[in-house]
C-alpha cells in the first residue's frame, strides 16, 4: 500500500489530497500576514497530514508538505517483511552492502527507513532478529535508527506496541 503512494508523481499524490491554505502566524514581515501561504495536506486514502509554513511562497510550502507526506508514509505505514515488490527486494539486498550508512539527503534514505521499520515490526521490535534479517550488526541498526529523531521515535513506538522497553540513545 505504501509503495503505491510513494511512487506517485507530485501531481498524482496532490490529487489524492485535500489542500488547505491559511495565513501562518509568526515572523516574516507584512507580506506573510496578508497572504495564505501556509499549506496543510490531508492525504485522504491514508488519513495522514502534513503542514509547511516556513516560506512566504505557497508553491514552495506545497512542495515541502508533499516531501514531508512522503517521509511520513515511510515512517508510519508498515508493509510486509520480507518485502514483496521488486523495488523493495532490491533495496533490501543493498542494505547489507552499504551497512545502513546513508545520509538523510541520500535518495534511498527514506525508503530504507521504511524497510528497516517494516523489519522491526515483523520481528516484534527485537533488535537482534531485525539486524540479522537485514544482514547488519545490531550496532549498525541502532546507529541508523538514531540518525533521525523521528525514526528513533517511531522505532520506540513500535517497541512499545510489543511491550518492550524503549531504546536508549547511543553515546
Amino acid at each position: 500500500m505504501r509503495s503505491q503512494w510513494t511512487n506517485l508523481s507530485d501531481q498524482q499524490l496532490l490529487a489524492q489530497c485535500a489542500v488547505d491554505t491559511y495565513r501562518a502566524s509568526g515572523p516574516g514581515g507584512q507580506k506573510r500576514n496578508k497572504t495564505d501561504s501556509a499549506v496543510r495536506l490531508r492525504h485522504l486514502p491514508s488519513g495522514l497530514q502534513t503542514i509547511a509554513e516556513e516560506s512566504r511562497s505557497q508553491h514552495e510550502n506545497k512542495h515541502r508538505a508533499l516531501k514531508r507526506l512522503r517521509q511520513r508514509f515511510f515512517l508510519q505505514l508498515r508493509e510486509p517483511f520480507p518485502p514483496q515488490d521488486a523495488e523493495a527486494v532490491e533495496l533490501w539486498q543493498q542494505i547489507g552492502q552499504h551497512r545502513l550508512k546513508l545520509g538523510q539527503r541520500h535518495p534511498r534514505y527514506w525508503p530504507t527507513v521504511g524497510l528497516v521499520l517494516d523489519a522491526l515490526a515483523a520481528h516484534q521490535g527485537q533488535l537482534a532478529a531485525t539486524a540479522e534479517a537485514l544482514r547488519v550488526s545490531t550496532g549498525q541498526l541502532v546507529r541508523f535508527l538514531a540518525s533521525n529523531d523521528k525514526v528513533w521515535q517511531e522505532a520506540n513506538q513500535l517497541r512499545r506496541q510489543f511491550h518492550l522497553h524503549p531504546l536508549q540513545t547511543p553515546c
